[in-house]
C-alpha cells in the first residue's frame, strides 16, 4: 500500500541528487519506479509515480479543444509542460533535480533538502521553503480551530428573552 507519508532531510549531492528516505524509496518502488518531477507554485519539487501523475493531469476534459479556445488553458499547459519531466529512480535510490530547477527551487548542490510526504507522492524542500510552509500550515491550522470553537460558543449560547 502506498503510503508517502512522514520528513526526512538529506543533502543536494555535487550532482544534484537526493537520495530517497527508504519509506519513499519503497512507496516508489512498489508503484514501478518511474516518477514524474514538477515545480510546484509553493517552490518545492513534487515526485510523483508516474501512473498518479497522469491520472492528474486527465481531469481535464477535452484539453485539445480547451487549448484552442483559451490563452489561459494554453499557458497552464505550457507551464506543466516546462516545469514537468519524466524520471527513474536509480538503482542507489537517488533521483537527479533538473539542472534548470535547482536554483528556482534552492536546492542546488550543497544544501540542506526536506523530503515531505504528500500522500500521492513527495515533494522535496529547501529547509529554508519548508520551515517556512510548515509555519503557515500550523497557522493555518490555529486559525481554523479558533474559528470552528467561536462558531461551536455561539451555537450553544442560549438565546436571550
Amino acid at each position: 500500500m502506498l503510503q508517502f507519508c512522514g520528513q526526512d532531510r538529506c543533502l543536494v549531492d555535487a550532482n544534484g541528487r537526493v537520495k530517497l528516505a527508504p519509506r519513499f524509496l519503497s512507496d516508489f518502488r512498489q508503484a514501478g519506479g518511474e516518477v514524474v518531477l514538477h515545480c510546484l507554485p509553493e517552490g518545492a519539487l513534487g515526485v510523483y509515480p508516474e501512473a498518479v501523475w497522469h491520472k492528474m493531469r486527465q481531469s481535464e476534459a477535452r484539453p485539445e479543444l480547451q487549448a484552442a479556445r483559451s490563452v489561459v488553458h494554453r499557458r497552464r499547459l505550457r507551464r506543466y509542460g516546462a516545469m514537468s519531466q519524466a524520471e527513474r529512480l536509480t538503482n542507489q535510490g537517488r533521483i537527479t533535480i533538473p539542472n534548470g530547477y535547482r536554483e528556482l527551487l534552492e536546492l542546488v548542490p550543497g544544501t540542506e533538502a526536506v523530503l515531505v510526504g504528500c500522500e500521492i507522492g513527495m515533494e522535496i524542500w529547501s529547509t529554508n521553503r519548508w520551515e517556512a510552509e510548515f509555519r503557515r500550515l500550523h497557522d493555518h491550522e490555529l486559525q481554523k480551530a479558533e474559528a470552528e470553537m467561536d462558531a461551536d460558543l455561539v451555537s450553544c449560547q442560549e438565546p436571550e428573552i
